[in-house]
């Protein structure tokens, strides 16, 4: 067996690892909890039967928590990946170059300023996310890589002065309104929500599998890129795509703490030190579905956001990713 067939085995078993994982935890996440269901009664269920009080749980509660952060990690895990590998740079994802901020700051504008609320805020974050994408973009050149994610840094450290700005001025009742632009949350999930994120994944994945062909070229950079055929202005494009995936996402769920930023990593380690958009998504579904677990059952009684889980994670990731970077002479 060769060199190149043994790698190409690896990832194919790592995506078939990580599908099982993806079941395994979407059916932990339904099934188990402090109110547990068999597979028959699942499926009963959801084929319309009703039981007393099961019925509710499940579908009211259970199921489209699970299915809103498997959206939720998909969007954010693809999104991530994309960053990553257009800009080369294992710390270019959304969370850190300010497009889930820069979404947040303008749902907080919405609410507490515009008094704005539901889909009206959401079309607000998603402009938030699209402008400041721009602005980042706008700033860094042409030059991208490290110089994007600098910049990106400084504009997601505007972007928090201007939501504790608001905060500071709103009243208290306002403030608790605008908390799951903080922090990202799955509480109170409604089914239209999950709807049109779906509806936005159904348009932007199949749209990033096109443009996707031309990752390859544009990974060895944008000069030879260039002599390949394939221009700059698909690099803006694919960029695009992903900040529309991270916006749909904070729209429905906040701005939910690195789920972005871990999945490329994960994923590219599992894949043999290869990128893969595919691999991305899973594992940024995974990730969202045993965070929600957690937030859900870690404390009894109370439910927290899934937001401040992932961030507890995040948080000591993106010091060992730097640490590991020091270490090797490389980042990432």
């Amino acid at each position: 067996m060769t060199v190149a067939t043994g790698r190409a085995r690896r990832r194919r078993v790592a995506l078939a690892g990580l599908g099982a994982a993806f079941v395994a935890a979407f059916a932990a996440r339904v099934l188990l909890g402090d109110y547990t269901f068999t597979v028959p009664d699942f499926f009963r269920i959801l084929f319309g039967e009703q039981i007393p009080v099961s019925t509710f749980i499940l579908m009211e509660t259970k199921l489209p928590r699970a299915v809103m952060a498997v959206l939720v990690g998909l969007a954010l895990g693809t999104a991530g990946s994309l960053f990553q590998m257009l800009l080369r740079n294992p710390l270019a994802s959304p969370d850190i170059v300010g497009v889930s901020l820069g979404a947040s700051a303008a749902g907080v504008f919405a609410v507490l300023t515009l008094g704005l609320r539901d889909d009206a805020v959401s079309v607000f974050a998603i402009v938030g996310a699209v402008v400041i994408s721009g602005v980042v973009r706008w700033v860094a050149g042409t030059t991208g890589g490290y110089r994007l994610v600098l910049v990106g840094v400084g504009v997601a450290a505007a972007m928090v002065s201007v939501v504790q700005y608001l905060l500071a001025r709103s009243n208290t009742y306002d403030v608790q309104l605008a908390l799951r632009w903080l922090v990202g949350s799955l509480n109170s999930v409604q089914w239209p929500t999950i709807g049109v994120l779906a509806l936005a994944l159904a348009v932007l994945l199949p749209l990033l599998a096109v443009l996707a062909r031309a990752l390859p070229a544009l990974e060895l950079g944008d000069d030879a890129a260039a002599g390949l055929g394939v221009g700059r202005h698909r690099t803006d494009l694919l960029l695009l795509v992903g900040v529309l995936l991270t916006a749909a996402a904070v729209a429905a769920a906040g701005p939910v703490a690195f789920v972005a930023f871990m999945s490329g990593p994960i994923a590219r380690s599992l894949m043999g030190g290869r990128h893969s958009l595919v691999a991305g998504a899973l594992v940024g579904a995974v990730l969202m579905l045993l965070a929600d677990y957690v937030a859900a059952y870690l404390i009894p009684n109370t439910v927290l956001p899934v937001g401040i889980v992932t961030g507890a994670v995040g948080g000591p990731f993106l010091l060992w990713l730097l640490a590991r970077g020091a270490a090797t002479g490389r980042t990432g």
